[in-house]
Order: C-alpha cells, then sequence, then structure tokens
C-alpha cells in the first residue's frame, strides 16, 4: 500500500514546504460518496478548497458547495454560467480587453463533461483515505524548479511545456490539465485566487498527476542527496 504520509513528509523536507501538498480526489458519477471525508458547511471556492487541504482540513465539497461556478463548470460539477461563456464575466473583470478575447480563452480551457463529477474530495496527502487523480503543491519558485525535473524530466531529459491562463489556476491548471493530460503543470496563480484565498503573492501551484507522483518523490530524493544542496550552497 501506498504510504500517502511518508511521501508527504519526504516532498516537504526535501524542498523545504511551508504547506503539505494536498490531494485531489474527484468523485465521478456513481461513485459513493467518502464518509470520512466531510461535507463543507459553507460554500467554497475549489482554490479555497485547496488552501483549506493545505492547512490540514479534510473536506467535501458537492455541486451545491461550489462558490465559484467558473471553477465549478471546468470540473464538470455545474453548467458554464451565460456570462461566462459568452466572455463578459471575465471581461468586466478587468481581465482581457473585450468579451471575445475572455470567450476565446474560456473555449480553449480544459474541462470535464458536465454532469461527469459530483463532487471534490481533498485532504493533506498524509490524511488521504481516497486514491488521488492529483496532488496539488503550493510553492515558491525555486521550489517549483525542482519539482518540474524531477516530474518531467529526470528519467529521459527534454524540455517542459505548460498551460496556463491568467484566470481558473487551481482548477484548470492545476487540477483539471494533470488529470486530462496526465502531465504535471504549474500555474502562476490567477485573478481569483489571488483575491479570495490566503495564496503569497510569492507563491504558485504545481498540479502532479498522482500515477506519476511516487516517481516524482523518488527523484526528488535523488535530487535532495546532491543537485539540490549544491544550488541551494550559493557561491557569489
Amino acid at each position: 500500500m501506498t504510504d500517502y504520509a511518508l511521501m508527504a513528509k519526504e516532498m516537504k523536507e526535501i524542498l523545504g514546504l511551508k504547506h503539505e501538498p494536498v490531494a485531489i480526489t474527484l468523485i465521478k458519477k456513481g461513485m459513493p460518496m467518502p464518509s470520512d471525508y466531510p461535507v463543507t458547511e459553507t460554500p467554497v471556492r475549489h482554490c479555497g478548497t485547496i488552501m483549506r487541504a493545505r492547512h490540514g482540513e479534510k473536506l467535501l465539497v458537492p455541486a451545491d458547495k461550489e462558490a465559484c461556478p467558473v471553477g465549478a463548470s471546468a470540473l464538470g460539477l455545474v453548467p458554464v454560467p451565460e456570462k461566462v461563456a459568452s466572455g463578459e464575466f471575465h471581461s468586466n473583470m478587468g481581465m482581457y480587453k473585450d468579451p471575445s478575447a475572455a470567450k476565446t480563452t474560456l473555449e480553449l480551457r480544459t474541462s470535464f463533461p458536465l454532469g461527469s463529477v459530483v463532487a471534490v474530495a481533498a485532504s493533506p496527502l498524509s490524511k488521504a483515505t481516497l486514491v488521488p487523480d492529483v496532488v496539488i503543491v503550493t510553492a515558491l519558485p525555486e521550489q517549483v524548479f525542482w519539482i518540474l525535473p524531477a516530474a518531467a524530466t529526470f528519467e529521459k531529459g527534454g524540455r517542459v511545456t505548460v498551460e496556463m491562463a491568467a484566470v481558473q489556476a487551481s482548477c484548470v491548471d492545476a487540477t483539471a490539465i494533470p488529470i486530462m493530460k496526465g502531465k504535471t503543470n504549474i500555474s502562476l496563480g490567477c485573478f481569483g485566487c489571488r483575491k479570495t484565498t490566503d495564496i503569497m503573492a510569492e507563491e504558485m501551484f504545481v498540479g502532479i498527476p498522482f500515477k506519476h507522483f511516487e516517481d516524482t518523490v523518488k527523484a526528488l530524493k535523488v535530487l535532495g542527496a546532491g543537485a539540490i544542496p549544491k544550488s541551494r550552497a550559493k557561491t557569489v
């Protein structure tokens, strides 16, 4: 059996993370609701769900408890609101020149089919009792620098291509893309998460598909025994 607590501890210690990695499991249509993940009493955005989990909380967020219909629609929980689909919502937010630009962004996002997901289960990785779909890390750029090669290039080399936008950092960039495309992805954050959560200005997201997570930690252990301390021992 995979030791979630050990992997969480190893990643946190090697990188010097402030917060533990967060395990996200999407409860698909037809799956039973987990009894040991308390349903949130108050509505919460997906980015807020991640923040609560990184502070130690286990929670279950069904569709009717999702506070952000934009993120919830990307996760397949609710329909896309008309003003979001038209681009009006994000254009009015000031993130795009006009509704057309915002509409194009939404049309290009990776998202789950409507109704395919009925709830989101989140917890610190060490407390997870469900197999995660994705592990999400909030970290500093230097820490993310080590996660990317560990997750993507340590074994076979190559270069890394990431996808991100000015909106939907946690729900699309750090959740939907890693799960649906099977690749580690990063995001610098977005308007919504920076406005409504306690993410720090210097922090960003990394979403690691769980199927790659154990190998990522193994690679980090190798890097942590050599390259990481060498790099951090600055010479100027």
